[in-house]
C-alpha cells in the first residue's frame, strides 16, 4: 500500500440535487427515478472557470566552482561530485478563490520550482508569482499577474459536512482531459496518513488518480470544500479511497497570505504532547482512548502561562474533541494568532476548562542568519539561533540554546556532505556554540580541520573533514 501525492490538473464543481435553490445542510435521499436523474451539469459549467492548470518549471544549476575547489582539496579527484545542470517541470492544477487573482493549490505540485505559469478554461494563460508555500499542510499559493474577468469559487464550511453527503471532483486525471467524478464523504478526520504535518484529511470515494493535485472537492452548493491531494493506492491508480485537505485549514493559509506573510502563521502552545493509548486511559480513568497527554511545557510558553501541567490530558479545543496530536494541531492552528481559546483538560480526575492565550512562537533571541559562504563543510549553509519560531517552523524540539541549520543549498558543500535543514550544530573543534557569530568565529579560525557535533532527532554524532 502507498499514499501517493497527485499530480495534474482538478476542477472545482458541486451540483444541485434537486431544486437550485437547495441549501448545503439540506439532506434529502432521493425519492423517485425522476430525481435519480437530475443532472450535475449546472453546478459544473459554474465552477470550471475557476479550476486552472498550474504549469511549474525549474532550471538547475551546475555546481559552483567554490565546491569544485573544496572537492578537489579535501577529497581529490575522486570525491563526490555533482551531476550536471538539467530542467525539472511539474503539472498540476488550482483554484481560483479571489478576483485579484489568488490561486490555491498544492506545495508539491510547485515544489523546487521557481516559474510558474496558470492556463484558464477559456484557454488563457498568464504568468504567477509564488506567494507562499507551506509544506506542512502541502497548501501553496500563487497570484496571476495582471488579472482580468477571473471566475472564482466561494469557499465552503468543511466542518459542516458530514459523512455520506455527495461530492464532485473534477481534474485531469492521467492527463487525459478536464473529467467530472461523483461521490460521497466516505469518512472525515482521518489521520495517520503520512502526507503533511496536519494530518486531518476528508476521505472521498469519488474518483481522484494522479493528475488531481491542488484541484477541488466540491458539496451540493458549488463551493469548495477540500483541496484533493493525494490517493491511498496499491498500483498508483484510484480505488475508491481519496483524501482532500479540508477548506478550514485552506482559509488559515490564505489569511496568512492575504496579510503579506510568506509563511503561515500559526498558535504556539509551547508543550509537547503524545497520544492517549489504552493503557494511559486506563490510568487516566478515561472510558476509552482519547484527548492527548501533555508530556512537557516550555516554561516561558502559552501553556505554562495557563497553568497546563505534565501529566494533564488535553480532551477538546474550544470544544471539539481531539484524539490525536495531529487532530491537535488541526484545531489549535484553526484558532488563529489573537485572543484566546479554551482547552477541556482532565487533571485528577476532573474536567476543567482552561484559556490559553493564542499567539505566534517568538523570535527570541533573534535568528540573526549567517549564510556560509567560506571554504568549510558548512560552505551553503544557513545558521539561525534557536527560539520558539525556528524550532517550530523547522518542527525540532525546543532548547534554551544552540544554532540551528535552517537552510541548505540543494547543491552546495554542506548538503553534499550530509548536513540537513533542522540539524543542531552543538560544537566545533570542541568548542559548543550558543549562537551564529560563535559558529562563524569557529569556522573561520579552524583552518583545513574541521570536528563537527550535530544533534538530530534525538541522537548526537560528529563528523570530522579535513587532514
Amino acid at each position: 500500500m502507498r499514499i501517493s501525492p497527485l499530480r495534474p490538473l482538478v476542477v472545482a464543481a458541486s451540483l444541485i440535487f434537486g431544486l437550485v435553490a437547495v441549501q448545503a445542510q439540506t439532506r434529502v435521499v432521493p425519492e423517485s427515478r425522476a430525481q435519480v436523474q437530475l443532472s450535475f451539469a449546472p453546478i459544473v459549467r459554474q465552477t470550471t472557470g475557476a479550476v486552472v492548470n498550474v504549469y511549474a518549471t525549474r532550471s538547475e544549476r551546475r555546481q559552483n566552482a567554490a565546491m569544485e575547489e573544496f572537492f578537489r582539496r579535501y577529497f581529490g579527484d575522486g570525491g563526490p561530485s555533482v551531476p550536471p545542470g538539467r530542467s525539472q517541470s511539474s503539472l498540476g492544477s488550482g483554484v481560483i478563490i479571489d478576483p485579484s487573482g489568488l490561486v490555491i493549490t498544492n506545495n508539491h505540485v510547485i515544489e523546487n520550482m521557481n516559474d510558474v505559469k496558470v492556463a484558464l478554461a477559456d484557454r488563457r494563460e498568464f504568468e504567477a508569482d509564488i506567494v507562499l508555500r507551506d509544506s506542512r499542510t502541502d497548501l501553496a499559493v500563487l497570484r496571476i499577474k495582471n488579472p482580468s474577468n477571473l471566475e472564482t469559487i466561494e469557499l465552503g464550511d468543511s466542518e459542516a459536512l458530514q459523512v455520506g453527503d455527495l461530492v464532485l471532483a473534477i481534474g485531469n486525471p492521467f492527463g487525459v482531459g478536464q473529467t467530472v467524478t461523483q461521490g460521497i464523504v466516505s469518512a472525515l478526520a482521518r489521520t495517520q496518513v503520512g502526507i503533511s504535518d496536519y494530518q486531518f484529511f476528508i476521505q472521498t470515494d469519488a474518483a481522484i488518480n494522479p493528475g488531481n493535485s491542488g484541484g477541488a472537492l466540491i458539496d451540493m452548493s458549488g463551493r469548495l470544500v477540500g483541496i484533493n491531494t493525494a490517493i491511498y493506492s496499491r498500483s498508483g491508480g484510484n480505488v475508491g479511497i481519496g483524501f482532500a485537505i479540508p477548506s478550514s485549514m485552506v482559509r488559515v493559509v490564505l489569511n496568512s497570505a492575504k496579510g503579506g506573510s510568506r509563511n503561515v502563521v500559526r498558535p504556539w502552545l509551547g508543550a509537547r504532547l503524545q497520544p492517549v493509548d489504552g493503557e494511559i486511559a486506563t490510568t487516566l480513568g478515561l472510558e476509552r482512548p482519547t484527548g492527548v497527554l501533555v508530556t512537557s511545557i516550555y516554561d516561558k510558553g502559552p501553556a505554562s502561562e495557563a497553568g497546563l501541567k505534565r501529566g494533564d490530558a488535553i480532551l477538546a479545543v474550544d470544544g471539539q474533541p481531539v484524539d490525536s496530536p495531529d487532530a491537535f494541531g488541526y484545531r489549535f492552528t484553526l484558532k488563529g494568532t489573537q485572543g484566546q481559546t479554551p482547552l477541556t483538560v482532565l487533571r485528577g480526575g476532573k474536567r476543567t476548562d482552561i484559556m490559553v492565550k493564542l499567539m505566534p512562537p517568538p523570535e527570541i533571541p533573534p535568528r540573526e542568519p549567517v549564510r556560509i559562504r567560506s571554504r568549510s563543510p558548512l560552505a551553503g549553509a544557513t545558521l539561525v539561533n534557536m527560539s520558539p519560531a525556528v524550532a517550530e517552523e523547522l518542527q525540532i524540539d525546543i532548547s534554551d540554546d544552540g544554532v540551528i541549520v535552517a537552510d541548505v543549498e540543494e547543491r552546495g558543500v554542506a548538503a553534499s556532505l550530509g548536513f540537513q535543514k533542522g540539524d543542531q550544530i552543538v560544537a566545533i573543534n570542541g568548542e559548543r556554540l550558543a549562537s551564529t557569530r560563535d559558529a562563524q568565529r569557529e569556522i573561520d579560525r579552524a583552518g583545513g580541520y574541521w570536528e563537527i557535533t550535530i544533534s538530530r532527532g534525538g541522537r548526537v554524532f560528529t563528523t570530522v573533514v579535513g587532514r
